[in-house]
């Protein structure tokens, strides 16, 4: 029987939960204000998180202040977390919200021509 989350998942799922907790009350970079984790995914051996994240600002601010503060994170992270080795992290900009928002508004504009 296979396993329902694999060790990997669960460092994912832990690891999430406290950036996001670091990134609200921790860091006080005013380019990371207003970001939000959105996913976590982490290599089978735990060397490598590749830290999803959107935001309203600006991506390219966000994404610079986010890479300045990744020794600091993954030092709070080695607080935090009871892991022989913490995750390098690597930061990358999620479009999928505001994709998502743009499909929403052109289906909306859509019925409402079509009503018309």
């Amino acid at each position: 029987m296979a396993k329902e989350f694999s060790r990997s998942q669960k460092v994912a799922e832990q690891i999430r939960r406290e950036l996001a907790d670091l990134l609200q009350f921790e860091v006080k970079d005013p380019r990371v204000i207003g970001a939000t984790i959105t996913e976590v995914e982490v290599t089978g051996d735990l060397a490598h998180a590749k830290i999803f994240f959107s935001t309203r600002e600006d991506a390219a601010a966000a994404t610079t202040g986010l890479e300045k503060a990744a020794g600091f994170l993954r030092s709070q992270l080695a607080k935090r977390l009871m892991l022989r080795t913490v995750p390098q992290l690597h930061f990358v900009h999620d479009t999928s919200i505001e994709r998502g928002f743009q499909l929403s508004q052109l289906i909306d504009q859509a019925v409402s021509e079509e009503k018309h």
